[in-house]
């Protein structure tokens, strides 16, 4: 077996030793690969198209390891390549793999390279515990992550959430088992890729103009299902999930297990009277359930998190976790900033940040969790409609308020089907904009009714990334609630 072969398992340190591989990006992920196998004695080459001095500084870096790089030119096969290892956002239609596909030369990214490299260190490989989905992925991570530490288990979340897995594949640390957030670009790169289980959140257009169509999205997305040894998890109220489960190729005995916010039927996990339950890893499925946690457990218990929560839940209970660990780590798990964050509570309305609702999907999950809202949204569309989304959320919206560059097109969307509901379009960029936004939200919203920044746009238009967006409105917030007597702030 070599690292360029369909390898489902170690390739050993030799297969690796005076390969010519190049390595696509000098980002993060390339970073971490072109290292990593370099030290297996890999003749390694960085490319990128990029050329400036945080780039250079990168590259000073590895060469000093003894790792070419090239800069300004993403486009040239190197002359010997054997492999090529693409960062995860490089489109499949890159002029050096048109050419590495004229040379016969196999690309593959760093998910792959990381599957491909377990057990170098000598121990035996972890159990991979995979997420995907258009949204909720970090957040299921994450909570997966607290279940199995709450279980006992060494883990770490890693993947797509931040953490090169090829660094924790190769660490020194031993572990039992990782919970894996994959996006579809990393799976679009990864054929040999086996999870133990592996779930798809939910589906919805995102990244066409990357995959080119929402079949082929989808295609990538569902790999994660492939040679699933124990279960593949998906959402019973999203019917595309479970087609994706029906063409996966898996291995036999594995199962088919679904979540929903309502009462499940056998083989699924849900929610009877306010409280989590499991009837998919239960000795008789068929009349019995077993209570895993209460919704409020959940933090916060707004339904797409609820939803979160049964799938972190059902990949827990297909690695052996007992009931008792699904509820101690979902009690303990806090989530990252910017995703549907209490921010205060000033003169009766409720102030909420969910910066990270950068997508139409996101954003109709948010606006679902609250019953009456002024709506802060806008940015920067990357081509999405909202004319979905306002229908659904017209009935809960007492106003809104448009920031950005593309809010024209949401606008529009509210002009066509919530034609009553006021609108304030500002139609400014400076830093303080989002101030301002916070102060019209103010104005529009009552006691009882909550503020909500769910853009469901980019925010690059304004803001660095959504995080900057998401404390440029805390701040404004914090700002108001100084203002105004009896505030809360959490």
């Amino acid at each position: 077996m070599t690292p360029f072969s369909d390898a489902s398992g170690p390739s050993g340190p030799s297969a690796w030793s005076g390969k010519n591989i190049t390595v696509a990006g000098l980002g993060v992920s390339g970073i971490s690969a072109a290292r990593a196998l370099a030290g297996l004695g890999a003749r390694v080459t960085v490319v990128d198209g990029g050329d400036g001095p945080q780039l250079r500084e990168r590259a000073a870096g590895l060469e000093a390891a003894g790792i070419a790089v090239r800069l300004g030119d993403a486009e040239t096969l190197p002359e010997g390549t054997e492999l090529v290892v693409t960062s995860p956002g490089w489109k499949p239609s890159s002029p050096l793999f048109a050419a590495a596909a004229a040379a016969g030369v196999d690309v593959v990214g760093d998910v792959e390279i990381a599957w491909r490299l377990r057990g170098e260190n000598g121990r035996k490989p972890a159990a991979w515990l995979a997420v995907t989905g258009t949204n909720g992925k970090t957040t299921t991570v994450q909570m997966l992550a607290s279940i199995l530490k709450a279980a006992g288990l060494r883990t770490r979340a890693v993947g797509n959430i931040g953490t090169p897995i090829v660094d924790v594949v190769l660490g020194d640390e031993e572990y039992d088992v990782l919970a894996v957030e994959l996006s579809s670009y990393q799976l679009h790169w990864a054929p040999s890729v086996r999870a133990h289980s592996g779930a798809v959140l939910n589906l919805a257009p995102d990244h066409l103009d990357w995959h080119g169509s929402m079949k082929a999205y989808a295609a990538d997305k569902g790999r994660i299902y492939e040679g699933n040894q124990v279960a593949c998890v998906y959402n019973a109220a999203d019917p595309a999930t479970e087609h994706l489960v029906r063409q996966a190729d898996v291995e036999e005995g594995c199962r088919a297990i679904g979540f929903t916010l309502g009462a499940p039927g056998p083989s699924m996990l849900g929610v009877v009277e306010g409280i989590l339950v499991d009837r998919a890893f239960v000795e008789d499925r068929r009349t019995t359930a077993q209570e895993l946690a209460e919704v409020s457990d959940v933090k916060p218990a707004a339904p797409h998190n609820v939803a979160n929560a049964l799938a972190a839940a059902a990949l827990a209970r297909a690695f052996g976790v007992e009931p008792q660990a699904v509820r101690d780590g979902l009690r303990a798990f806090r989530p990252d900033a910017h995703r549907i964050a209490h921010v205060a509570d000033v003169a009766g309305v409720a102030y909420v940040d969910d910066s990270k609702a950068t997508n139409t999907h996101a954003a109709e999950a948010s606006l679902a969790a609250y019953e009456s809202i002024v709506w802060i949204a806008g940015g920067l569309a990357k081509g999405a409609t909202f004319d979905t989304l306002v229908t659904k959320a017209a009935k809960r919206l007492r106003g809104v308020v448009l920031i950005g560059a593309d809010r024209a097109l949401i606008a529009e969307a509210l002009a066509r089907h919530a034609p009553d509901v006021p609108v304030v379009d500002l139609d400014r960029t400076d830093t303080g904009a989002m101030a301002a936004a916070v102060r019209e939200a103010a104005r529009l919203a009552g006691p009882g009714d909550t503020v909500l920044m769910a853009p469901a746009c980019a925010s690059m238009d304004m803001f660095t990334d959504y995080n900057k967006r998401g404390e440029a409105f805390a701040e404004a917030v914090r700002d108001l609630a100084g203002q105004e007597p009896g505030a809360s702030d959490e």
